[in-house]
């Protein structure tokens, strides 16, 4: 890997903190070609790092994702329903580039969020058609969560 781009490994939580969870299925991601059991099974999952929006250091999550007829990435800043956006949203918003791993690579994007209107609602609707899970994510918050496509750096 370049310097150029991000050191994908995720800084280690503690047992208990909420990333530990996190930690333990990008561990079995890449040790399984991208394949992951429980919940996760058989869904589009990718890794995402984007970097720290105020540490700069880099951050990885697994995310599901919605391939798009342009061949990027739909992704939803759901927090599993919380009130709160996802801290990699935040990241991306002060740094757009980031890496993408599919499980058969790695790559370089670049992160562009949905702005609030027709796109974001139809591309809403679609993906939580096939995953009712952000649908009910979104009745559950106040917030409107956030869509963000990853196009990859030519």
């Amino acid at each position: 890997m370049s310097s150029a781009q991000f050191d994908p490994a995720p800084t280690a939580p503690a047992e208990d903190a909420p990333g530990a969870y996190n930690l333990q299925v990008i561990q079995q991601f890449r040790e399984n070609g991208g394949k992951v059991g429980g919940p996760f099974e058989g869904a589009a999952l990718i890794l995402l790092t984007t970097r720290g929006a105020k540490s700069g250091l880099a951050r990885t999550v697994p995310t599901l994702c919605f391939r798009q007829a342009d061949d990027s990435l739909l992704i939803f800043g759901s927090n599993g329903g919380a009130d709160t956006h996802p801290a990699w949203f935040h990241n991306i918003r002060t740094n757009p580039r980031v890496t993408v791993e599919t499980g058969d690579e790695t790559y370089s994007a670049v992160a562009r969020e949905v702005p609030l209107g027709e796109e974001h609602d139809r591309l809403f609707a679609e993906a939580s058609a096939e995953v009712q899970a952000f649908a009910d994510y979104q009745a559950g918050t106040e917030r409107r969560i956030p869509l963000v496509l990853l196009s990859r750096k030519g």
